[in-house]
């Protein structure tokens, strides 16, 4: 009986944080649902502390209010260890003042300020291949461009791997790279593919382990560079080609817009976008 009580107490407490945090958002039961791939019903049940949510649910729900998942499941109120407490202080804190005490956690236990894993977002002809290299090369670590990595554990190019077995078999080796990678990788600068942010698993995977930076530019300047590269894969064929391209901007933007840095970088040269990289970094 104890610990049915205890079980109620924790869903309650749960349900009241997350109502709180969605009210804090504007976001109606209808609204939040679509965004956390939940029926409003289960939502009304989570928030009055009559739903069993799965750690699997939970993400969703943390994705949909822009909040890391230790966040949603706060302390609590009976729990007055030093934890605990130490939660409830951070949890009021304001941002400058996160990042002031990151920084002397940082300092006092002789830790470099600089995050292990940097994950480069964009589109394709983003700048991620050119400025990852130069990047890694100051930062004296690796570079990884995902999709070598699942080339290589499919054994065949990236268009074939589409052509032969469609989105849903890219995606899991998607996961599995990515697995593969912080489980064996010390850090790294990592380039992964534009529409890694569609995958709702990977992309909560890497703003977990990464400090995430998007590299933004024009949907002129996507077309100029591809075409100066040579690759005029999105053109051929294609009359409404830019038009596709502003489309697909619209769709990705509010996802690569979830990245902790924004940079624009038409009109910058690699070198001042890796600089402006490493400031944001150690600031962060």
């Amino acid at each position: 009986m104890k610990n049915q009580s205890e079980k109620n107490a924790l869903l309650n407490h749960i349900g009241t944080h997350v109502r709180a945090l969605r009210l804090a958002e504007n976001l109606t039961v209808k609204q939040f649902a679509a965004k956390s791939s939940l029926s409003p019903r289960f939502i009304n049940q989570l928030e009055s502390g009559e739903g069993n949510i799965s750690i699997a649910g939970l993400a969703r729900v943390a994705a949909a209010l822009s909040k890391p998942l230790i966040e949603i499941i706060p302390p609590p109120p009976g729990d007055h260890s030093v934890r605990a407490r130490t939660w409830r202080l951070l949890s009021e804190c304001a941002d400058d003042q996160l990042q002031e005490l990151n920084q002397w956690l940082d300092e006092r236990n002789h830790k470099t300020a600089l995050p292990r894993f940097i994950a480069l977002i964009g589109l394709r002809g983003a700048g991620k291949s050119t400025v990852g290299p130069m990047l890694a090369k100051g930062l004296k670590t690796e570079f990884v461009e995902l999709d070598k990595w699942i080339e290589e554990a499919a054994t065949m190019p990236l268009g074939e791997i589409f052509t032969t077995h469609g989105e849903g078999y890219y995606r899991r080796l998607e996961r599995q790279a990515l697995l593969k990678l912080f489980s064996s990788s010390d850090g790294c600068v990592l380039a992964p593919g534009g529409s890694i942010v569609t995958d709702q698993e990977s992309w909560e995977m890497i703003k977990q382990r990464c400090f995430t930076v998007w590299l933004h530019a024009t949907p002129e300047e996507f077309m100029r560079r591809m075409h100066k590269q040579g690759d005029t894969r999105a053109m051929q064929g294609r009359p409404r080609a830019m038009e596709e391209l502003k489309d697909l901007l619209s769709l990705r933007e509010p996802l690569y817009a979830e990245s902790q840095v924004f940079i624009k970088t038409t009109k910058k040269s690699p070198a001042k976008i890796v600089e402006l990289i490493m400031r944001q970094a150690k600031q962060r």
